[in-house]
């Protein structure tokens, strides 16, 4: 599979990613998938073509489909910073992956947000990709504003 031919950008992030000065949640899964963690700072040092190059990779969770992606990273943060990402060990069973539950993160933010919580059902139902963003955008006990937009467009917020 080779990369999608436009940036992988939900509608509740072309806002909020401000033209790809915040990181994409396909750049985030696919960091978080290959154990690799950049800074912000790090994100905007690479050139717009760059960072939108890097939200074309596929969200599939074979690391095989495509593997390119963090040899590209390197590439870019070598050519354009002088830098390298860092290094980590990825969850092997996150929350996110499973079916047969939604997270306690989720649980809270909806909670936060007044929103019923996503039934079992209609979290199973989720493509993996889309139970990732909800995951992560619930990681911290705070309100987060990409949360509720996120449930919306998902088809999870009531």
């Amino acid at each position: 599979m080779g990369l999608n031919e436009a940036p992988l950008l939900f509608n509740f992030e072309v806002a909020s990613s401000e033209n790809f000065t915040y990181i994409p949640m396909s750049v985030r899964f696919n960091l978080d998938r290959f154990g690799l963690r950049i800074t912000l700072e790090q994100w905007q040092m690479l050139p717009l073509e760059d960072r939108k190059l890097l939200a074309r990779f596929p969200v599939e969770e074979d690391a095989e489909i495509e593997p390119n992606f963090d040899h590209a990273l390197f590439e870019m943060l070598r050519t354009h910073a002088n830098i390298e990402p860092e290094w980590f060990t990825p969850e092997d069973a996150p929350a996110w992956r499973r079916t047969d539950a939604v997270p306690d993160g989720v649980v809270h933010q909806a909670g936060l947000a007044g929103l019923p919580t996503p039934r079992v059902a209609q979290w199973a139902e989720l493509e993996p990709f889309k139970r990732y963003v909800l995951a992560k955008l619930s990681r911290k006990p705070e309100s987060n504003h990409d949360f509720v937009p996120a449930m919306k467009e998902f088809g999870t917020a009531g």
